[in-house]
Parts: structure tokens; C-alpha cells; sequence
């Protein structure tokens, strides 16, 4: 495999402290950054990309990653989780704001590509 792409992104949840939707809006943000057709540029279907996407946020556990992959319409994807992100306290005691990043890295299989 040969991981060909890497895109980052950073999304919120401002009032709920709701980890999936603050990942969620992370991936979209990252995919909105480029329209790369990488299966079609190396003569591949779309369902054969692999596709990591990693998430950080302070809450880990709290994270659905198959909301997080169905995103996704087409490809292999993996969701792995770690702590990272940032949890900003709110100054009138509410829950905090939940900040989660993402990196989501595309691979193909170039053996006997066209």
C-alpha cells in the first residue's frame, strides 16, 4: 500500500459537548480542502482506497466511529481514535467546548497499477 494523500481538519462542538459531531464536522472540514480523484489518477476503483482516519479529542470513548466512517461513501475505512483535540471550559459554567482534530491519510495497492 502506498498512502498517497494526508488531509487535516478541525471541527467543534460548541454548546453540547458532543464528541462525534465535533469529529464529524472535523472530517468534513478536511474533505472540503481538495477534490483529489486519486483511484481514477492511478486507473483503480473508488472502493479500493484504504482510508485511515484518525480523530483526536479529550474524550475518546465518547467518539461513535461509525457515524464517523459513514461519511465516507465509498473506500475501505478505519477510524482510530486517540486523545487529543482540546476541551475549552466555558467562563459561565456551561459544558466546555469540544475541539476534535482529524488527519485522514488515503493508500492504494500499486501493484500492477495501469
Amino acid at each position: 500500500m502506498a498512502r498517497l494523500l494526508t488531509e487535516f481538519g478541525m471541527g467543534s462542538s460548541l454548546r453540547r459537548q458532543d464528541y462525534t459531531e465535533a469529529a464529524v464536522r472535523a472530517v468534513r472540514d478536511a474533505l472540503w480542502h481538495n477534490s483529489i480523484n486519486l483511484a481514477e489518477l492511478f486507473g483503480r476503483e473508488k472502493g479500493e482506497m484504504q482510508i485511515l482516519v484518525e480523530v483526536g479529542v479529550q474524550e475518546p470513548s465518547e467518539v461513535d466511529a461509525a457515524r464517523v466512517a459513514e461519511i465516507f461513501p465509498y473506500g475501505e475505512v478505519e477510524v482510530v481514535l486517540h486523545k487529543g483535540g482540546l476541551d475549552v471550559p466555558r467562563g459561565d459554567g456551561g459544558k466546555p467546548t469540544v475541539i476534535a482534530n482529524v488527519a485522514i491519510s488515503v493508500a492504494l495497492d500499486l501493484e500492477g497499477a495501469a
